[in-house]
């Protein structure tokens, strides 16, 4: 007679997260075209385990979207609602840890399709949840289009990053995303800073331009 040996929920908890964070480094690395083993070799388990814990190649992958977001947007609301500025400066010197999230991220929208759209929406919903959550703290202003900011900052963000890995990608393709993640960074931390602390225009004119018939045009409605 067999038996089974007995897992302890914590220690399932533990496999399933290692073989998560396995398979955000696989994937970011070689792309979507790695398969179940890649992914368990990487997480020292067997494929049978994988699929155990997440059903499927897309349950994994869909199990990896939510903890990438998750660990983005939890980073950024603790920076933007701290009241200390050493917050987000120790964030920032501290970047390259999240390579392998960004090369993620990167490998996601590149493959494009269904999958990639459902997960820029997410990011966007993410993005506008922890300015609200910065609004409410005092240290970001309100915006006329909550859901708007949100979505620029988001496609700012990802096509800043994009285009700026793809520049520095070798012969081969293959990019050092902890360095260029540090070189992107150090180039873009202080006009960043100062456009979004001081603005941009002296004065709200093409502002007020933009928005007078679109609030009139509200008002007749």
């Amino acid at each position: 007679m067999c038996s089974a040996k007995a897992v302890s929920p914590d220690h399932d908890l533990n496999t399933r997260a290692r073989i998560r964070d396995a398979a955000i480094r696989v994937f970011g690395e070689q792309g979507f075209g790695a398969g179940i083993r890649a992914v368990a070799t990487a997480a020292g388990v067997s494929p049978g385990l994988v699929n155990h814990h997440f059903g499927s190649k897309k349950g994994l992958r869909a199990a990896c979207d939510g903890h990438v977001l998750a660990a983005i947007a939890s980073e950024k609301r603790d920076m933007l609602t701290a009241s200390d500025p050493g917050r987000m400066l120790a964030s920032m010197s501290e970047i390259e840890q999240y390579a392998p999230l960004v090369a993620y991220l990167v490998r996601s929208f590149q493959a494009g399709g269904e999958l990639a759209e459902s997960l820029f929406e997410d990011m966007v919903a993410g993005v506008e949840e922890y300015l609200d959550a910065a609004v409410e703290e005092g240290r970001v202003r309100p915006s006329r289009d909550p859901t708007g900011r949100a979505r620029y900052l988001a496609m700012n963000s990802l096509g800043t990053t994009l285009l700026f890995l793809q520049m520095h990608a070798d012969t081969n393709g293959s990019v050092d995303h902890a360095r260029a993640l540090r070189q992107l960074s150090d180039e873009i931390a202080l006009p960043g800073l100062e456009l979004f602390t001081e603005g941009l225009f002296t004065d709200s004119a093409l502002l007020d331009a933009y928005t007078a018939p679109r609030q009139s045009s509200k008002e007749k409605e």
